[in-house]
């Protein structure tokens, strides 16, 4: 083959070939650069709404938009979370998402929040200010001091029987923290929240008893709580002023006591108004003679009395009325019909 043949194919596999490393070049530099947020526009009013777009993030990803304020510094307590919205983002890790504007808890300077709901943990920020909001510097952040890590972390315990009935599910948060600051850190005061699906945690400051000296470690435990007949996926995290040390998945069981206690509530009360509806009709119906009077013969026989039987009426008439049959009445003879008397004998033959 010569060589005027094989260049112009070797120009075409060339093509080809830069032609499919592009999307491949601009996947792995978005990958390198993490996950980004944009906004349509950068400032509106409350009442309005702006487009949030971004890429680079996990396909099929659930994530949460929200409008927080002094730059998020505070966590979700700083955030307008009632007007948040939720958007799954494409198998090629872009979104796009209609967002209404609303004043948050605290001052701007503001931020457009986007961070993962599930899976691993992902967040990308945008500036934006909220038009008419009012604005105050950054508060300080400490310089030096203690700074504090989280080396290991887990949930022990398991749940009771009251549990299964819908008592309130409660774990032990254990976690190693290590102090990397250069001051100790005395009775630290934690901040402990669970939150579940795309709602925001909801956090309880947690006070743990110790010192934890620079460059030593301590265990801390504390304890967390839910919500009575709460069950799903949870995920519970810890901070420390800040900055947010750990999150853990809490997987809870359904208390399935309580919906068989509901089924058995259904069977139950039907079965117990049918039992009185027939104990009560059973006392309104009208009783038979007979009855009355054995119930006589019981009364009286527990008074020591005699009391004669009744006698069993056999023509059909009142059965509390003596009753005669028409040959045991009295002044009358008893006639068998298979004994003839001696007035009726047949005159015998031949007699005269």
């Amino acid at each position: 083959m010569t060589w005027h043949r094989v260049r112009p194919t070797l120009v075409v596999l060339a093509l080809l070939l830069g032609t499919l490393a592009v999307p491949f070049t601009s996947r792995a530099a978005a990958a390198s650069d993490g996950p980004t947020v944009a906004v349509s526009r950068r400032e509106a009013g409350t009442g309005g709404s702006i487009t949030v777009t971004g890429r680079g993030w996990r396909p099929k990803a659930l994530l949460t938009l929200l409008i927080c304020g002094q730059n998020m510094i505070g966590g979700t307590n700083s955030c307008a979370n009632s007007d948040g919205r939720a958007v799954t983002t494409g198998k090629d890790g872009t979104f796009r998402r209609k967002l209404p504007v609303a004043d948050p808890p605290k001052p701007c300077p503001c931020v457009v929040h986007a961070a993962t709901v599930t899976g691993e943990a992902a967040s990308a920020d945008v500036k934006f200010r909220v038009a008419g909001h009012p604005v105050k510097p950054l508060p300080k952040e400490r310089t030096g001091g203690e700074r504090l890590s989280v080396l290991s972390a887990r949930l022990d315990g398991s749940s009771g029987v009251l549990t299964w009935f819908g008592a309130p599910p409660s774990r032990k948060l254990v976690v190693t923290v290590a102090n990397l600051g250069s001051t100790p850190a005395r009775d630290p005061v934690f901040r402990v929240g669970a939150s579940h699906g795309v709602f925001a945690p909801s956090w309880e400051e947690r006070q743990w008893r110790g010192t934890i000296k620079p460059g030593k470690k301590a265990r801390v435990k504390l304890e967390v709580e839910l919500s009575a007949a709460a069950h799903g996926d949870y995920v519970v995290s810890l901070k420390y002023g800040s900055k947010l040390l750990v999150e853990q998945p809490w997987t809870v069981a359904r208390p399935w006591g309580v919906t068989l206690f509901w089924i058995l509530l259904c069977v139950v009360i039907p079965a117990a108004v049918f039992r009185i509806g027939m104990a009560v009709v059973d006392k309104a119906r009208p009783r038979p003679a007979t009855a009355g009077a054995h119930a006589r013969t019981r009364r009286s026989r527990a008074r020591g009395t005699r009391v004669e039987p009744a006698r069993t009426d056999r023509s059909g008439d009142d059965p509390s009325l003596p009753w005669f049959t028409p040959d045991t009445l009295p002044g009358s003879q008893t006639q068998h019909p298979s004994a003839p008397s001696e007035n009726n004998r047949p005159t015998p033959k031949g007699s005269t």
